[in-house]
């Protein structure tokens, strides 16, 4: 059953991944630097939505994985979370440690804190909201990245498959992140 998720969560990745990157203006070149990971869901939409916050959801049973992952890629399943970092993504191997943080939100943490992927090799975290209570809201959701007070530093470049109640977001670095609306 967990061999089958694996690979209906990494083919939705990757669909992801298809639809950010397709979503990528190449003409700026490819020294351009875009923050789309800064620019507020409200800036892009003239105002019509003001940020929502954290989605509300039952607490996820506790659940740690440990996993090395080199230069040549891997992914890590953390609950009902999948890590996917690509090939080239790391120079070296290192050990990753993704850890569900028990609460009424879906967040997942990562470390070693700090850890940066090589530019162009972005890691996607794709992270389920099954569990959440959506209210008849068909907002898109998004990848948060937050801090330990769960307070929302700023959200990830994300895609929502909300047929399959996951959402996807490109990570450049290892913190804590969460589903929002």
């Amino acid at each position: 059953m967990r061999k089958h998720l694996v690979r209906l969560l990494s083919g939705l990745t990757l669909l992801g991944v298809i639809a950010v990157a397709g979503s990528c203006d190449l003409a700026q070149g490819p020294t351009a630097v875009v923050a789309d990971s800064t620019v507020a869901p409200n800036a892009l939409l003239g105002g019509l939505l003001q940020p929502l916050g954290l989605l509300q959801c039952s607490p996820l049973p506790a659940d740690t994985e440990t996993k090395t992952v080199g230069p040549s890629g891997g992914y890590l399943q953390v609950g009902p979370h999948l890590l996917s970092i690509p090939p080239g993504a790391l120079d070296a191997p290192v050990t990753i440690t993704g850890t569900i943080v028990p609460g009424n939100v879906n967040a997942v943490r990562f470390t070693p804190e700090g850890l940066e992927f090589n530019r162009w090799h972005s890691a996607y975290l794709t992270m389920s909201y099954a569990n959440c209570n959506l209210l008849g809201r068909l907002l898109p959701k998004r990848v948060a990245y937050v801090d330990s007070d769960f307070d929302i530093l700023y959200y990830l470049l994300s895609i929502d498959l909300l047929r399959f109640k996951l959402v996807t977001g490109k990570v450049d670095h290892f913190s804590q992140y969460a589903v929002a609306w």
